[in-house]
């Protein structure tokens, strides 16, 4: 079968102009020219569907081209869609279950009550950081509590300019840490697997299961110590500065978990 392009632009339901974008993008093989007319065959229909299907995942389109010109595999396939999936709960989400609700960033501002212009100051400077979805940056109900929770630090006192430096560091520190923990997951655990010749449906549930149960864990031991290590901090500063009743209410906010 040979098409032009309007007619595999309206079989594979999309518009002549993604059709030409994919193509510029490496993601569609040229057409066949006969003159100046380009004709599209079936494999062109299928790279379509494949494209459009990997979108739904959530995958961006330099993870697709990746996918479909093999350099990842099935194995690798799973473990983006995985990761793409994992949300704000550190977990594969519940089959069955929607997925969770995205917006921008004027959302995001209208929903917590700040400015739009202090939350794109705290996106840039890594207080906020968004989820990728089908190549665009959204945020979700999970953004607008951490946003509340920069309002509050702001409405106790604390000077913008010195908590969005604070947050500058932070997000430095974290993404150190983050590219770490993601090498170390790649070395040990997906170079691993590769490396036993597994089946591809195989290796990618072991990625899959892998990824589960690594990004909780790693998210607890992550979350506890730095709430460990504040406490410890500000006890060690109030023992130093503070008067008997600043130490009886740093030590009873020390207590272990008292406060999660």
């Amino acid at each position: 079968m040979e098409l032009r392009v309007e007619q595999l632009a309206a079989q594979a339901d999309v518009s002549v102009d993604t059709v030409r974008f994919y193509q510029a993008k490496g993601l569609l093989p040229p057409p066949r020219r006969e003159g100046r007319v380009a004709w599209y065959g079936d494999d062109h229909l299928a790279r379509l569907a494949r494209i459009r299907s990997l979108q739904a995942k959530g995958l961006n389109l330099a993870t697709i081209r990746r996918l479909l010109d093999g350099e990842l595999d099935a194995a690798d396939e799973a473990l983006v869609t995985a990761v793409t999936s994992a949300g704000d709960h550190d977990r594969l989400p519940a089959p069955g279950l929607d997925a969770e609700e995205t917006f921008g960033l004027d959302e995001l501002a209208a929903r917590s009550g700040i400015p739009l212009p202090l939350v794109e100051a705290v996106a840039r400077d890594g207080l906020l950081v968004p989820r990728r979805v089908k190549g665009r940056e959204v945020f979700t109900p999970a953004d607008v509590e951490i946003a509340a929770a920069g309002l509050a630090l702001l409405e106790a006192g604390l000077p913008l300019a010195e908590v969005l430096e604070l947050a500058r560091r932070h997000h430095a520190a974290m993404r150190e840490v983050a590219e770490r923990a993601v090498e170390l997951f790649d070395s040990h655990v997906r170079q691993a697997l590769r490396a036993e010749g597994l089946a591809d449906d195989v290796a990618a549930q072991r990625l899959v299961d892998a990824f589960s149960t690594l990004l909780p864990a790693t998210t607890k031991l992550v979350t506890h110590h730095f709430r460990r290590t504040l406490l410890a901090v500000a006890q060690e500063h109030i023992e130093r500065v503070g008067g008997d009743a600043e130490l009886a209410a740093v030590a009873g906010a020390a207590d272990p978990e008292r406060a999660t």
